[in-house]
């Protein structure tokens, strides 16, 4: 009888525990879609630069007519006044930032549009989180979405999609506790460019074991690397969890240049790696060249959790070289390491013999991971002159 009280008790104590446990509105899928929660849905747009509730299109078309990134749209909406699309866009004029975002914590960013409009790699976005002086988030737009080459190609993954014309949608999530700020910089010092954009979050309890998102932007050739190893990542320290690579190749050969090996050095790793791949495609879970055997053509593809999404090939004329574009998320096997961590991936192509040839490509790579704050401070971003693709 004691037994079977024990029991019922625990039972009955489990189930109020459960019931205490409120769905903090984060971590969607179709599986919890139906559950219901004290969240709130905010979004920031040109519409509503402050995602406050009931201030979203206030834009007057005759009181505003005149006032830049307030009133953008006022002679297309002049017939129709406040309310019809007054301010869809914001204009970044040359050599300008603008905080795109800011909003009060604690909460979760869940997903963002753009269609930013100019040259992709001369646009930087950067995210700060609560009292950050240096950003976590550092990278030309385009590089960031997987478009470093500065042209369109459809992407569809799970954490990024790029959809026609130029629709960049970010669905990483990405806490904060105290606050976030996010801002556009137009390096382009010679033409303005307009920005239509939407960021979506959730204001609601952030966990203890939730980290903060970042994402780093490397660039290597023969004008400022001359090893054949291309860092990805390097100085991260602190706990955390690395989920995701973007890299762009601009090869130099004619050849096969993908036989390089990634490796993750975690956690005190000197010379040798914890985790070291087969080969580039390898990693970025395709095979032999990424080649379709049937036509002797590489072949796009683009799923949940990796892809080759982009292949430039020459034209004859202009466009002579050969550009790729491909990404690997980690989002089911995330690489987590306690107290620092490095990528690097080797540039090797083949020479005659069958010998390994150590490359001089142009890579370009955007790293994403997450860990806990403080982040160590991010080199440099390059100058205009060395973003550029040309």
């Amino acid at each position: 009888m004691r037994t079977k009280t024990l029991l019922l008790a625990i039972m009955l104590l489990s189930g109020t525990v459960f019931a205490q446990q409120k769905f903090n509105g984060l971590d969607m899928n179709l599986g919890n879609l139906s559950k219901l929660s004290d969240a709130k849905t905010r979004s920031i747009s040109p519409e509503n630069f402050t995602g406050a509730k009931g201030k979203g299109g206030m834009a007057d078309a005759v009181k505003d007519k005149g006032k830049r990134n307030v009133a953008n749209a006022a002679h297309e909406a002049r017939d129709l006044g406040t309310g019809w699309k007054v301010n869809p866009f914001i204009i970044i004029n040359p050599n300008e930032t603008i905080t795109i975002a800011e909003m009060e914590g604690p909460g979760a960013i869940q997903h963002i549009w753009m269609t930013p409009t100019g040259n992709w790699n001369f646009t930087i976005i950067r995210v700060y989180w609560d009292d950050e002086k240096t950003p976590s988030i550092e990278a030309p737009v385009g590089a960031f979405f997987g478009m470093a080459w500065g042209e369109y190609a459809h992407l569809n993954s799970q954490a990024v999609t790029v959809n026609p014309g130029s629709a960049f949608n970010c669905y990483w999530k990405m806490p904060f506790r105290k606050k976030c700020r996010i801002t556009m910089e137009n390096i382009n010092d010679a033409e303005a460019m307009r920005l239509y954009y939407q960021i979506d979050y959730t204001l609601t309890e952030v966990g203890d074991e939730e980290g903060y998102f970042h994402a780093q932007y490397r660039r290597s050739n023969a004008s400022n690397n001359s090893s054949s190893l291309h860092t990805i990542i390097d100085g991260i320290k602190g706990k955390g969890h690395y989920v995701g690579t973007y890299m762009g190749v601009g090869v130099t050969n004619n050849s096969w240049w993908g036989e390089g090996e990634i490796k993750f050095f975690m956690d005190g790793d000197k010379e040798y790696a914890t985790i070291v791949g087969t080969g580039t495609e390898d990693y970025f879970c395709g095979s032999y060249n990424f080649e379709n055997k049937a036509i002797h053509q590489y072949q796009e593809f683009s799923t949940a959790y990796a892809g080759l999404h982009q292949v430039i090939r020459p034209d004859g004329l202009y466009k002579s070289q050969q550009r790729f574009g491909m990404y690997r998320w980690h989002i089911m096997d995330p690489i987590r390491f306690d107290g620092d961590l490095k990528v690097t991936i080797q540039d090797l192509g083949w020479r005659h013999g069958g010998r390994y040839l150590p490359q001089h490509s142009d890579i370009i790579t955007v790293a994403y991971w997450y860990q806990r704050e403080p982040h160590a401070n991010f080199p440099t971003l390059p100058k205009k002159d060395l973003l550029e693709v040309n």
